[in-house]
């Protein structure tokens, strides 16, 4: 046998075991389903997180402002009307705030007894106690987020880095270990090239692994190219929930910023200068259309267009009040139009 066919017989026997492990967590999360959403009456709608058996609001609350420009008070006012409103998918980091955005959510959490109707993801391997991903930072890191998160499992594990200076199966390794001790649900990746994913499947099939199920990354009407080009196709393949960052582009696609002074005294100044030019604003003023047509805000119809792409679960969006809250959730009820889509496509090409 030529060393090319060897090669190709190795990949081969690699895709098939992948396969085999992703059909054997598709078993475990009872009858996997392509991501839809599941129409449960008077409940909020829900939606199959990927091959998890996880049923999550089409927004995740994100956690990157509690303990940085939202004090506790304002913390637990987002999370009571995100929680009325029929949320139930919290996204935060053991880097946000220094841990203060996990203790935060936690504390909410046993004031109200909502654990069990919560699905919780955080991320792991930027905080400055534990960074990188190797396993003992894994789960030194895991075992301090479950303490401040006041719970004795996380559902969804999120790796915050790639980290290049450990070999990919340790990482892998060390996180499956944690789901089967019963410390994690399910876990996915965050600033992972596609070629890393794929890694990552091979791996779970060769060494008998928990697959990944979930991907975070930017996308949003202004930021296309990385996920449009490349991961999406991935996520497509492996069957991954994409759950983007940045929906609202720090905010600008909330329709608030349409001048620099609008943004000045902003702790995102930096990040919404980026947007503020003839694309970015003619995006805000398509957004301004569809919005009256469908009577809710920009900020939703931003999420929505999101919503609508293949293998996008729920879109992370951060609040810092009650009405920012159900601007945003309103996204959860919209119906975008073919025609809406492709406006929207257009404007933000």
């Amino acid at each position: 046998m030529t060393e090319t066919t060897a090669e190709l017989a190795r990949s081969a026997t690699s895709d098939v075991a992948a396969a085999a492990a992703i059909a054997a967590a598709a078993a475990r999360a009872s009858a996997a389903q392509p991501t839809v959403p599941v129409d449960l009456g008077i409940i909020q709608p829900r939606r199959r997180l990927g091959l998890s058996d996880l049923k999550v609001f089409p927004l995740a609350l994100g956690g990157n402002v509690f303990g940085w420009t939202a004090d506790q008070a304002e913390t637990t006012s987002v999370l009571d009307a995100y929680f009325d409103l029929g949320g139930n998918f919290v996204d935060t980091a053991d880097s946000y705030a220094g841990g203060r955005s996990e203790i935060m959510i936690g504390s909410w959490m046993r004031s109200r007894r909502s654990r069990d109707d919560m699905v919780v993801s955080t991320k792991v391997g930027k905080s400055a106690d534990n960074p990188g991903l190797t396993p003992r930072a894994i789960e030194r890191a895991v075992d301090a987020s479950l303490e401040r998160l006041g719970t004795d499992h996380i559902d969804l594990l999120y790796l915050h880095v790639d980290d290049t200076e450990v070999a990919f199966e340790r990482t892998l390794l060390a996180v499956d270990h944690l789901i089967r001790v019963g410390k994690v649900r399910w876990f996915g990746g965050s600033h992972h090239s596609g070629n890393r994913l794929y890694e990552a499947r091979i791996a779970a099939g060769m060494l008998g692994i928990a697959p990944m199920v979930a991907l975070q990354n930017q996308y949003n009407l202004l930021d296309r190219s990385e996920y449009e080009k490349g991961l999406a196709h991935v996520a497509a393949q492996q069957r991954l929930a994409v759950m983007p960052r940045f929906a609202l582009a720090s905010g600008f696609l909330a329709g608030k910023y349409r001048s620099r002074s609008d943004f000045a005294h902003s702790p995102r100044r930096r990040a919404l200068a980026k947007y503020l030019s003839k694309r970015g604003l003619r995006v805000v003023h398509e957004l301004d259309r569809i919005a009256s047509v469908h009577e809710v805000s920009s900020a939703a119809i931003a999420l929505a267009w999101l919503l609508a792409k293949p293998n996008v679960v729920a879109p992370v969006a951060s609040a810092t009040n009650a009405k920012q809250v159900y601007e945003l959730a309103q996204a959860a009820r919209v119906q975008l139009t073919r025609n809406q889509v492709l406006d929207l496509d257009r404007a933000s090409a």
